[in-house]
């Protein structure tokens, strides 16, 4: 392994470990007992910006041509599934900031509402987090290196882990009005709705948001090249 792929490793084992070492484990509880949950919230945002930093320096380092170690064969077909998968995870992540959303940091007083689950949310519970996870599942699919499993693997296992772990917090915090958001939504996409505990309410989406989303994808288009070193559509 290059120097520049250790490097990286460090950096997404940093990450992982903040977020599932730190934020979803019993210590969390001991560090919030010290210094107050408003003091963790800072913390922990300290940590993950330093962090996020950190893994996109070195993965840029790692990608570079002298250090590059590729794993696979990308076939032509992959490169299109990112180009194709970014709408819907801009959608989620659109709807996710629009709406009161019980599962985001400060959000729990959304449970209270009598209709909590309402937009996006009637889709999945947690639409950032899958917005997160389509993007790093997409790239994964078009990378075929080493680097590249490092850093958007590390995203995706932080996003799938803290669906299930923002799920235990909210039950344990509020039982009551986290059971009933529960019942009618679900962490897959759809599955809520496809098993008639909800139903899917386009209106309460809004053309509003879907044409933000595409104004966010066609914008990353345009950038793509220059912020990340590569287009965004194969060639």
């Amino acid at each position: 392994m290059n120097p520049e792929l250790g490097h990286l490793g460090i950096a997404a084992a940093f990450w992982i470990l903040i977020h599932l070492g730190l934020a979803a484990s019993p210590l969390r509880a001991a560090i919030v007992a010290r210094i107050g949950t408003r003091g963790f919230q800072g913390l922990f945002s300290l940590l993950s910006a330093a962090g996020l930093a950190w893994l996109a320096w070195s993965y840029r380092s790692a990608m570079q041509p002298d250090a590059f170690y590729g794993l696979r064969v990308v076939d032509g077909w992959m490169l299109w599934v990112p180009l194709i998968a970014m709408p819907f995870a801009l959608l989620l992540l659109v709807g996710s900031l629009t709406v009161p959303n019980p599962t985001l940091t400060q959000g729990e007083r959304a449970l209270a509402q009598p209709e909590a689950a309402r937009g996006i949310l009637r889709v999945t519970r947690h639409p950032m987090l899958w917005a997160f996870t389509l993007w790093a599942l997409a790239h994964l699919i078009a990378k075929g290196d080493a680097a590249s499993l490092m850093f958007f693997g590390s995203f995706a296992l932080v996003a799938i882990n803290g669906m299930h772990s923002i799920d235990r917090k909210r039950a344990a915090s509020d039982p009551k009005n986290w059971a009933r958001f529960a019942a009618a939504t679900s962490i897959l996409p759809f599955a809520a709705i496809a098993s008639g505990r909800n139903r899917l309410v386009f209106a309460e989406l809004g053309w509003w948001r879907i044409g933000l989303a595409f104004a966010a994808w066609a914008v990353i288009l345009l950038v793509h090249p220059y912020v990340f070193g590569v287009a965004a559509f194969p060639g």
